[in-house]
């Protein structure tokens, strides 16, 4: 066990390890609810000392210190995917944003379009051999990390051992930080489901055959559909990501993976996002194998599963098919996530679902979000030419090989009903019907 030794010449303390920061770095840090929080809030003491540096990560749960106003001039935030806590400074012009497929985001530092002189990564103990795994966060951890030319690692006691192409040699890390402190949790949807996630759940789960393998996100949504599938039989998974919510299903005996085309009898994902209910039921799991975010989310692995489903969400969708998830007008709000990669895959998938589902209105039914046109300046995420269903408590429209007339009245006929006077008349202005 001579790892041992190098393991122990390298622990060292959070501040200690941040003073590996120069002025103008790039540090890659680890994201969802893995955040090395030690190290950021280290980094964060030390700004003051330094000036342009650059942090480059997707959804970051929990502090935004690293993005107050103070910062400005020492750390700057690049966001590949921007969540809550980061979204007031993008839209201030205090962060960046760089949109990127999540099937392309590890590639971006893999193939030196963003060097990485740091990351920051959070990692279970070592086990016998001198392997740490990167827990619940590898799918878009693991390639940048092995890009940046220093590793700094939180190793964390909480941090399950996740299987699959998950691990790290304490050979290839260069400062140690010990931690004993819980992982941040996301719970299921707060506060129970709505009678319109519900309904939406259910006309999914009418389109999802025996034998699929689901994308399954995490949401009311997501959620919603899963209290429908009880019934279905050998349903498996490929993800990016998964929620405590799959667990009740492989126990009920709903999810086995036995007919899945790639990796069958396991959960193939990236990352998993939930609560100390998933953490510990994913640790040294052999049904689960977490791989590189670039295989997961590649459209063309995607389609190699055998009637694989996707669903993914929307802001809005226009009469003519096109949907937008990551902005509302002008207003950068999201990112694009893994919805183009597993709406395409999906697609191309045999017997493939891919599925855009959102509730028809949002602010108390006041606004519809089936729209004749997208706001001015929304990002069109899918576009017209790769939807396929879109999916509201009102019904299915199934949009694919039908001409513009055609999906301006199915979307019309899934639209709340005090809209669709309203969105005729505009389809019939627009020459669409």
């Amino acid at each position: 066990m001579t790892w041992m030794k190098t393991y122990e010449s390298h622990v060292t303390t959070a501040e200690e390890a941040v003073k590996a920061i120069k002025s103008g770095d790039r540090i890659f840090l680890t994201g969802n609810c893995s955040v090395p929080r030690k190290l950021l809030g280290a980094l964060v003491a030390r700004a003051p000392e330094l000036e342009d540096v650059e942090i480059c990560h997707a959804l970051t749960l929990g502090s935004s210190d690293y993005v107050a106003p103070e910062m400005e001039g020492h750390i700057r935030a690049n966001s590949l995917f921007i969540g809550p806590n980061v979204r007031k400074a993008v839209q201030e012009g205090r962060a960046d944003f760089t949109p990127v497929l999540l099937s392309e985001f590890t590639l971006l530092f893999k193939n030196g379009v963003l060097p990485l002189d740091v990351a920051f990564v959070h990692l279970s103990p070592p086990d016998e051999h001198g392997f740490c795994s990167y827990g619940i966060e590898t799918g878009l951890t693991k390639s940048p990390a092995e890009a940046a030319k220093i590793i700094i690692a939180e190793v964390n006691e909480n941090m399950p051992r996740c299987l699959g192409d998950s691990f790290i040699h304490v050979s290839r890390l260069d400062y140690i930080v010990p931690v004993d402190y819980p992982l941040l949790e996301l719970p299921m949807t707060e506060g129970g489901l709505s009678d319109v996630h519900i309904k939406i759940g259910e006309f999914i789960a009418e389109l999802i055959p025996d034998g699929a393998t689901m994308q399954m996100g995490i949401g009311a949504i997501p959620d919603a559909v899963l209290n429908f599938l009880h019934h279905k039989r050998d349903l498996g998974i490929h993800t990016e990501l998964f929620s405590d919510s799959v667990i009740d299903m492989v126990e009920a005996g709903v999810i086995t993976n036995a007919r899945k085309t790639l990796h069958p009898g396991k959960i193939s994902a990236g990352f998993m996002i939930g609560t100390r209910r998933i953490y510990e039921w994913s640790h040294d799991n052999p049904l689960i194998e977490l791989h590189r975010t670039e295989y997961i989310n590649d459209p063309f692995v995607i389609a190699q599963n055998y009637r694989q489903v996707a669903i993914n969400s929307a802001i809005e969708v226009d009469l003519t098919g096109q949907v937008c998830a990551d902005s509302i007008g002008p207003k950068l709000y999201s990112g694009v996530g893994g919805q183009l990669d597993f709406i395409y895959g999906a697609s191309r998938s045999e017997g493939g679902l891919p599925i855009i589902a959102l509730p028809a209105t949002v602010k108390g039914g006041t606004l519809s979000r089936i729209v004749p046109m997208l706001k001015h300046g929304a990002g069109v995420v899918t576009s017209r030419y790769h939807v396929h269903y879109v999916v509201t408590e009102f019904g299915v429209a199934d949009l694919y090989g039908k001409t513009i007339r055609e999906r301006a009245r199915a979307l019309i006929n899934v639209a709340a009903p005090q809209f669709r006077d309203e969105l005729t008349r505009a389809a019939k202005e627009l020459n669409y019907i």
